[in-house]
């Protein structure tokens, strides 16, 4: 069978039997591709041969690529073998090859300086600005993922305890988490005096509305956040995320359990936590070789 019909026959099996999205399938063609390109003598199914995998692991990281693409490759294409195997189109034990572990990168995080710089570069006397000026408090002081922090409801928030009901996208599991006061005093200035200003604002049970009455959408408050950066002076690459990334990283900086953290953050496990841990180290080292690295 021509190479080309195999990988069209496999994508149909993803799209069907297992309900894959197109999109994903889309980013299967590009895998396939690549690796038709280091092995141009493949044409048919026939030679394809289990070595090749290694083979492709090794090409793929002599070009430098990420650990992360490695692995998401070979992946693929272990199914894919997978696949023409059990049609018996090719003979294939099915070994996993020992997949790089992705990349452990430390994420990037805003000082307590440049936090305070995000905060006065809003205008939170506008109605849009009073609503950023909320979002992006509590998104820091309650350590927020973005899908989280758009899809929060008015029923979840109970400002007499300053509590919030967290619904996470990540199991539909839910936490609940205090958040500070200067973030609460935000959320009632633009729930009291200008969320009613929206459109529809009384029909919705969301929070958080753009002018059209609907939930504000992850992109938009991507933007935002990156727009408030840039105005702020802000040179570092800043996202919501960072946010959540600078919550973490400065509550244990003022001596927050690790295990206290993970909760918060709503980690299932702790080692997902640990990470931040090392990004004080690295702060450390850092405001160390200020302090006491001689200079030339």
């Amino acid at each position: 069978m021509k190479i080309e019909q195999a990988m069209d026959q496999y994508a149909r099996y993803l799209l069907v039997e297992k309900g894959l999205s197109r999109k994903t399938i889309e980013d299967y063609y590009d895998d396939f591709s690549i690796f038709l390109t280091d092995f141009p003598s493949v044409k048919d199914s026939d030679d394809l041969k289990e070595e090749m995998l290694e083979g492709f692991a090794i090409e793929e990281g002599e070009k430098s690529r990420s650990r992360s693409s490695i692995a998401r490759r070979l992946s693929f294409l272990r199914g894919f073998f997978l696949f023409l195997s059990k049609q018996g189109l090719i003979d294939y034990s099915g070994e996993k090859i020992a997949l790089p572990k992705p990349e452990r990168r430390l994420p990037n995080v805003l000082s307590e300086e440049e936090i305070n710089r995000l905060f006065n570069a809003i205008d939170g006397s506008t109605n849009s600005g009073s609503r950023d000026m909320a979002m992006l408090l509590i998104m820091y002081m309650a350590g927020l993922r973005v899908s989280e922090l758009v899809n929060l409801r008015l029923s979840d928030v109970n400002a007499a305890k300053r509590l919030i009901k967290v619904r996470s996208g990540k199991g539909d599991k839910e936490r609940t988490v205090p958040v500070g006061e200067a973030a609460l005093i935000a959320y009632e200035d633009y729930v009291n005096f200008h969320r009613g200003e929206t459109k529809d604002a009384e029909k919705s049970e969301y929070c958080f509305l753009n002018k059209f009455g609907e939930p504000i959408s992850r992109v938009y408050f991507f933007l935002q956040v990156k727009k408030y950066a840039e105005m702020a002076g802000i040179g570092k690459k800043v996202s919501p995320h960072t946010l959540r990334h600078s919550f973490a990283t400065h509550l244990l900086s003022h001596g927050a359990s690790l295990r206290v953290v993970s909760s918060l953050l709503g980690h299932a496990h702790l080692e997902t936590t640990e990470i931040y841990t090392h990004v004080n180290s690295a702060r450390a080292m850092e405001e160390y070789a200020k302090a006491f690295d001689k200079k030339s």
